[in-house]
C-alpha cells in the first residue's frame, strides 16, 4: 500500500467512526449528535439563549432555531422569558433533557477535544494544518461547517 491509500483509509475511519458513534447516539438517545450538543450547551448553566446556543456551535441563528423547535417538540427545553430582559427568551433544560444528556454514550467529540487538549502545542498546530490541507484538497475549504463531530445536515429533517 501507498501513503495515497494510507490518507484515504485514515479519512474513511473518521468519517466512518462519525457515523458509527452517530447511529449508536440515535438509537441510545434518540437525538442527533447536533440536538445533544445544544442540550449540553444549555445544561452546563441550566439556561442559554438562543444566539449563545449559534454562537459556541458556530451556525446560524436559523439552525438553531430549527434544532430548538425540535428539542421543545421532543419535551427536552422550554422557553422561558428573561427576568431581566424581557425581550430576551431564555432556554431551559427540562428533566426529560437532563437524563438525556446525562444518559446518552460518551461523546466522541467530547474524546476527541480530551486527547487533543492533551497534547504539546506544536503537535496541535500540525494537525490544525493538516486537516485544513486536507479540507482545501477536497475543495471544502468554504464549506460552512460547525465544530461538531456529526455526518450530514447540521439541521435535523422534520420526520425525526
Amino acid at each position: 500500500m501507498d501513503r495515497t491509500d494510507d490518507s484515504l483509509i485514515a479519512i474513511r475511519r473518521i468519517l466512518r467512526a462519525t457515523e458509527l458513534y452517530g447511529r449508536r447516539l440515535a438509537r441510545e438517545a434518540g437525538l442527533t449528535a447536533v440536538q445533544l450538543r445544544v442540550l449540553q450547551i444549555v445544561d452546563e448553566k441550566g439556561h442559554a439563549t438562543p444566539t449563545e446556543i449559534a454562537t459556541r456551535m458556530g451556525v446560524t441563528q436559523a439552525t438553531v432555531s430549527a434544532l430548538i423547535k425540535k428539542l421543545e417538540g421532543f419535551g427536552m427545553l422550554d422557553r422561558q422569558r428573561s427576568e431581566t430582559d424581557r425581550r430576551q427568551t431564555n432556554l431551559i433544560i427540562t428533566a426529560q433533557g437532563r437524563d438525556k444528556v446525562h444518559g446518552a454514550p460518551d461523546a466522541l467529540q467530547q474524546r476527541f477535544v480530551q486527547r487533543f487538549e492533551a497534547l504539546p502545542d506544536w503537535e496541535q498546530a500540525m494537525l490544525v494544518a493538516a486537516l485544513e490541507r486536507v479540507a482545501t484538497m477536497l475543495d471544502a475549504e468554504d464549506i460552512d461547517a460547525a465544530p461538531v463531530l456529526s455526518v450530514g445536515e447540521i439541521v435535523p429533517s422534520q420526520g425525526g
